[in-house]
């Protein structure tokens, strides 16, 4: 691989030392005044397709230069609020001075009338949103996120950031990957300063970039478009800390950038539960609290370059050390047939040492007009320790049933390599196209433990039984898959895609469970019984027919594909058997897209799917982790079959910059792989001669029809003028019926939920900072099988973030957040509010430096409780979470650019906020 590379950097090299470049400057004036225009935008784009090629922010005196520009003829746009847009033509050859570019201001017919008029916080084309950075304030050292958090219809729920209702997976920095699929990192990374403009938009699939049919494969995007006079220099943020009850925090953050040639580096060590580096001060997981008490260490390089004029490289390495004693209590109530029910409750301990080492790379080489290749390997590897102990105890309406004293010690290793690559070419007539790919993967597993457990079974009659075992599980598997795809022009406005796919997936797993007979592990006997050798084939074939027509404003796209799978299962030992299916399925898809004017859109898209079952859920070997509750698969299970409608609205005025986003979700599957729950009723004997003791249960997979789930949000965002503040207002329904089987009764889990809430985003100034935010949710889950389960439970999760400068550098940050959670089980209600403050003071003449005393959870009310529903339990769960403790910790803002302006007019547009005034 690295000879590959040093060979790319040589030719890169080679190609930019004969490429001619040249510059384009001059200074964007008022046509009428004369005067000098700062802050104008000023964007060159190619005059064949209007691609942006180049672009920057004029200066303080309206200059502007334009460097490394190819030959060629280009299309000049300048433009401003409240001015006209400017255009020129430009047929560069050698360096070009423009003078004085004038642009005029948009004229107005109102007599007598003041406009006055603030810049518009974004736009909506098509499924783009659009936002302005400079529209919406934040501190000087605040990061990406910050700024992100404040832009409508964006949340952080549960610890992860959505947009417009679904996850964001992914960050590009002007339109290139940055660190992969790790948002947080990808943001924290970033200072908001250093950021034009912000899209979010569902990026398509390479496959559908290729060949200009849609494939559904979608991912939440946003797309951080930096200022062009920010692309050359060196920034980033250092911090160090230590406090109370021996804390401590060492984390940096660089960027080196140099126009396409991007490198950012990022360390963090710490033990005060920080998972990755953050720029912001108080920032615990975006008070999401985490299980348990962790110490992290994080090593972490994305870069990304363009070689030449044909090849585009981005990669990352991220290597990630963790540590995390967790303490959780359960309680958990389960689907019965009977009226009686049956509890379950366990106290658990455990260290767990984790590292990861993961690796992504997508290289891109354009190799003429006409055919294109990319290639994107990843890599991972990860390295588990644990120890771990529980108590746990079943208990029914005549009292206990078991109790398990479980200890574990483990060794697991992961490895994982995933290839794809895709080839497209594009015919002379437009609309024609031919695609290829290519993926692969590879992935072993080893997991090696030791377990001893002290079983005490109470009915109908007390007895102990121990277990003392070494447990080995070794897991490989392989896949591939190729496909061809060819587009052709149908009429004016239409286009016919044929495409033809075939894969396979092998997957091998050995379970091997050994009695220990003595301590020091020199004699083992195997257990045949909890022992099994299992092998899995999934070929697929699928040959797809789909349409496409397109208007200016509408597009409509129908697809239908057939598809034809083996799923051959085979057991080597205990006893052999192979077991061999064929499923035929047809899977039509359709999309349609309406754009009723250039703000406002609406997607509706119906897709079908299947899901083939995986090697842990097909093996018989028997689990018992927890010897209560044994687990097993099944050989049986068919693939699930699933219909989904999506529903997506949104709308924006720029003049007002009121938005709406609605989104709605419907899924139906057939088939879908659900738990079926044994419950003994008295000591039952299994296959292999296990004996499964009254109360304990055997979970084990099998295929139910009737899953459903409905959900839905709605999202108003609006200025308030009168605080200068930017409201975000929300709600949803949703609804899951989830199927269960309980000692071969059908049962369904319905649970109903109604969420709403808003959140307040300051946009002030750069020296007062808030985000007031609050959420309700009302849950009513009911049981079909066992109404005692029907239970209705309320949370509400309130938080406040302000930073404020109070007075010469003297900072005041404050984090509080407050959850009431009611209807859980007893013990389970646990409200409280977590407090986190500190006091800082900038020093050095450019104010980059600071030193803070920080406190978190001033009141010593940090806790975290939540409530998961399944199949067949419902389960309250409370874990340690990290305590209070204080900490002195220092930091420095690293800023040094080198073009658009120089250091001394960088620090005057910092020091005095020169730069926000036209907002």
């Amino acid at each position: 691989m690295k000879y590959y590379l040093l060979l790319f950097i040589f030719l890169g090299s080679f190609l930019n030392a004969w490429t001619q470049s040249f510059s384009i400057k001059g200074k964007v004036m008022d046509a009428s005044s004369k005067e000098s225009i700062p802050n104008a935008t000023i964007l060159l784009l190619n005059f064949s397709d209007s691609l942006q090629v180049d672009g920057m922010i004029s200066d303080l005196d309206g200059n502007f230069i334009l460097e490394n520009i190819k030959e060629g003829e280009y299309l000049m746009k300048v433009q401003y609020l409240g001015y006209e847009n400017l255009f020129r033509n430009i047929q560069l050859q050698q360096d070009l001075d423009l003078g004085n570019v004038m642009i005029r201001e948009t004229a107005t017919d109102l007599n007598e009338v003041t406009i006055s008029a603030r810049r518009s916080t974004g736009t909506q084309k098509s499924d783009t949103t659009m936002y302005n950075a400079d529209a919406f304030k934040t501190m000087k050292d605040a990061s990406a996120q910050i700024l992100v958090e404040k832009l409508p219809g964006v949340l952080m729920v549960d610890g992860a950031l959505q947009a417009q209702g679904e996850n964001i997976t992914q960050i590009l920095v002007d339109g290139k990957p940055f660190f992969g699929g790790d948002v947080k990192t990808a943001l924290q990374n970033l200072p908001a300063e250093v950021i034009l403009s912000i899209e979010i938009f569902d990026q398509k699939s390479d496959q559908a970039l290729l060949s200009g049919f849609d494939d559904g494969q979608r991912q939440k995007t946003i797309n951080i478009i930096t200022k062009p006079n920010r692309r050359k220099g060196q920034f980033g943020r250092i911090t160090a800390g230590y406090g109370s009850d021996e804390r401590y925090l060492a984390g940096a953050s660089i960027n080196a950038f140099n126009e396409d040639q991007r490198i950012t580096f990022t360390g963090l060590t710490n033990n005060i539960n920080l998972l990755d580096f953050s720029a912001d001060p108080n920032a615990q997981d975006n008070s999401n609290p985490q299980n348990g008490v962790i110490d992290t260490n994080i090593l972490g390089l994305n870069f990304s370059d363009e070689w030449g004029e044909k090849v585009k490289v981005s990669g990352s390495y991220l290597f990630r050390n963790r540590k995390n004693v967790g303490i959780e209590s359960l309680y958990r109530e389960f689907v019965t047939s009977t009226q009686e029910g049956q509890t379950y409750t366990e106290d658990s301990r455990e260290t767990r040492t984790n590292q990861d080492h993961r690796f992504d790379m997508r290289l891109e080489y354009q190799i003429d007009a006409k055919n294109r290749i990319i290639f994107r390997p990843r890599f991972s590897a990860a390295f588990d320790k644990e120890n771990s102990s529980f108590i746990g105890e079943s208990v029914n309406l005549d009292g206990p049933l078991n109790r398990t004293e479980n200890t574990r010690a483990a060794n697991n290793k992961d490895y994982d390599i995933f290839n794809r690559i895709y080839y497209g070419h594009k015919f002379d007539k437009e609309g024609r196209s031919l695609t290829v790919r290519l993926r692969t993967s590879n992935s072993w597993n080893r997991d090696v433990a030791i377990r001893r457990a002290d079983n005490t079974f109470f009915q109908p009659t007390e007895r102990l039984e121990v277990i003392n075992q070494q447990i080995t599980r070794d897991r490989d598997g392989n896949s591939w898959e190729t496909g061809i795809s060819y587009t052709e022009p149908l009429g004016k406005n239409g286009q016919m895609e044929l495409e033809y796919q075939i894969g396979n997936r092998l997957d091998n797993s050995d379970q091997l469970t050994f009695d220990i007979q003595s301590e020091d592990l020199t004699n083992v006997e195997l257990d045949t019984a909890l022992s099994n050798s299992f092998g899995s084939k999934y070929l697929t074939q699928e040959i797809e027919l789909g349409y496409q027509y397109k208007l200016e404003k509408m597009q409509v796209q129908v697809e239908g594909q057939f598809q034809h799978a083996r799923l051959d299962n085979s057991q080597i030992f205990p006893a052999p058997f192979e077991l061999q299916r064929t499923f035929k399925s047809f899977l039509p898809t359709v999309r349609f897209d309406y754009q009723f004017s250039e703000f406002t859109n609406l997607e509706i898209d119906y897709d079908t799917n299947v899901d083939a079952p995986s090697v842990q859920q097909l093996q018989t070997a028997i689990d018992n982790s927890n010897p209560l509750q044994l687990r097993t698969g099944n050989p049986n299970l068919d693939q699930s079959y699933s219909n989904r409608i999506r529903f997506r609205f949104r709308t924006r005025n720029p003049d007002t910059d009121r938005s709406w986003f609605v989104f709605a979700q419907s899924r139906i599957v057939a088939n879908t792989i659900a738990n079926s729950s044994f419950i003994a009723e008295e000591p039952t004997e299994l296959p292999g001669g296990i004996i499964l003791e009254k109360g304990s249960q055997l979970f084990r997979p099998v295929n139910l029809d009737g899953f459903q789930d409905f959900r839905s949000w709605v999202s108003y965002g609006m200025p308030l003028g009168f605080i200068k503040s930017n409201l975000n207002v929300y709600g949803g329904l949703s609804y899951n019926k989830r199927p269960g089987q309980v000692n071969n009764e059908l049962s369904f889990n319905n649970s109903n939920r109604i969420s709403t809430g808003l959140s307040i985003g300051s946009n002030i100034s750069d020296q007062i900072d808030f985000n007031i935010s609050t959420r309700f949710s009302w849950n009513n889950v009911t049981n079909t099988l066992n109404p005692a389960l029907d239970n209705k439970f309320f949370n509400q999760r309130t938080r406040l973030n302000l930073s404020w400068i109070i007075w010469e550098g003297l900072i005041y940050r404050l984090d509080l957040n407050h959850q009431i959670n009611s209807g859980l089980s007893a013990g389970f209600d646990n409200d409280f509010l977590l407090m986190n403050m500190s006091i800082g003071k900038k020093i050095f003449k450019n104010q980059r430096g600071e030193i803070s005393l920080n406190v978190y959870d001033l009141l010593g009310q940090n806790a975290n409780v939540r409530r998961n529903i399944t199949d067949i339990y419902i389960e309250d769960t409370q874990t340690n979470v990290l305590s209070r403790y204080f900490m002195l910790s220092f930091s420095y803002n690293l800023r040094r650019f080198s073009k658009g302006m120089d250091m001394e007019d960088y620090n005057e547009l910092v020091n005095t906020g020169i730069g926000d005034e036209r907002n």
